[in-house]
Order: C-alpha cells, then structure tokens, then sequence
C-alpha cells in the first residue's frame, strides 16, 4: 500500500479530501518541511474493533421503587439559588 503523506500547508487547503482518505481505513502522515510530525488514522470503531456486548442487567424495572421526582423545576431551582417568587 502506498504511504499517503501531506504536508500542513496541504492538509489545511484539502483536509476534507483527507478526511475521506481516513474514512477509507488508510493512514495520512503530516509532515512539516518534509519532516513527519504527525499520523491521522482511523478510530479503532472504524476498523472493526468495536467489542458489543450483551446488557448483563434487565434495566425494564429499574425505576419501580424510585420516589416520584418533584414536577416544578423552576422552584427547585429558584430554591437552589436562594431567590423568592
């Protein structure tokens, strides 16, 4: 496979060419004065190595037992900050 490498100037002018590039799965190297100063490569979700795993928990009945929330938010934000209506 061929090194695919850009310099700043470059990767500024078409970083969304680049960026299709990398979507791609290959790697861009960015270099500086023909110096290599940095690498963009793909996020490893994007190779295929993102592990999905089952819910070890059935969450269905997880908020049965909870005390109903207070329904005037503004109140209890006007209480936080210690300002009257």
């Amino acid at each position: 496979m061929v090194m695919i490498s850009a310099n700043i100037s470059e990767l500024k002018a078409r970083l969304s060419h680049y960026l299709r590039v990398v979507r791609q799965g290959r790697t861009v190297t960015v270099t500086d004065r023909g110096r290599p100063v940095a690498e963009i490569s793909p996020v490893a979700a994007a190779r295929g190595m993102l592990e999905i795993r089952e819910a070890r928990l059935d969450l269905g009945d997880f908020d049965r037992d909870l005390p109903p929330l207070p329904v005037d938010s503004l109140a209890a934000l006007l209480e936080e900050r210690q300002v009257e209506r």
